[in-house]
Order: structure tokens, then C-alpha cells, then sequence
């Protein structure tokens, strides 16, 4: 799974949502690859879900071609379990997760032909918790 070696913060603060629905500025069209899966929604996506995502499309290209995954888990979600007293601080980091806005591109693909990739990358969408969209390079 994703997360990473060394964080500057170890908890974060939720943020306020300000910025809700406001369509990616960077990483919103494929760069590396031929074909890639962009985003339509906004959402948290867990490192879990990227790497289901990757086997799921991994499984499907039976390891042929290139894989690019675009987004990275670096937010820390927290959590302080059930049962406890309110108080005692904030909890533990429990997983990681990254900030998914409407256009960003999630995963690209090269070197197989476009009905193998619209294939996986279908399979790899209903790993995730935003709706996608394929798009090939112009």
C-alpha cells in the first residue's frame, strides 16, 4: 500500500471544505500514457482503493503494458475508536488518503490496445469511490 516514508506534520487538520467542487487545476489530462481514468467527482481516496484499483488493472492487462497511478495518499486521516471518553487528545492516524477533485486523473495506461484498457480501467473504477470517466490522449 501506499503512504509515506516521512511527514513534516503527522496529523493534519480536516480542512474546511472551502473549495468543494472546484475542478483540478494540475493533473488533469494524460501525460504519460495513451489512455487514462479522470475523476468527475470529489472525494477522499484511501491508499486501500488505489491498490485495488492497481490489481484489479494489473489482473486484467495480464501484466502487458505500463501503468501510471497519478495520485498519492499523503493526507493522514485520524481516528479515536469507539467506546473512548471524549478528551485525551486527538487519535491515532489510522490510514492515509488523498484529495480526488472533479478532472484530476487517476491512473494511465500505454502500450496495449484501447478495448484491453477501457476494459481494466472500467474494472478499476468500481474499486474507487468516485465516478470516472476513460479518456484517451489527443
Amino acid at each position: 500500500m501506499l503512504f509515506p516514508k516521512k511527514v513534516k506534520h503527522r496529523k493534519w487538520n480536516r480542512g474546511r471544505g472551502r473549495n468543494k467542487g472546484r475542478v483540478a487545476q494540475s493533473c488533469n489530462e494524460v501525460n504519460f500514457g495513451e489512455y487514462g481514468l479522470k475523476s468527475l467527482d470529489e472525494s477522499w481516496v484511501t491508499a486501500r482503493q488505489i491498490e485495488a484499483a492497481r490489481r484489479a488493472v494489473a489482473r486484467s492487462i495480464k501484466r502487458g503494458g505500463k501503468i501510471w497511478i497519478r495520485v498519492f495518499p499523503d493526507r493522514p486521516v485520524t481516528f479515536h475508536g469507539n467506546e473512548n471518553t471524549m478528551g485525551g487528545g486527538k487519535g491515532a492516524v489510522d490510514h492515509y488518503v488523498t484529495v480526488v477533485r472533479p478532472g484530476t486523473m487517476i491512473m494511465e495506461m500505454a502500450g496495449i490496445d484501447e478495448a484491453v484498457a477501457r476494459e481494466a480501467l472500467r474494472l478499476a473504477s468500481h474499486k474507487l469511490c468516485v465516478r470516472t470517466t476513460f479518456v484517451k490522449k489527443v
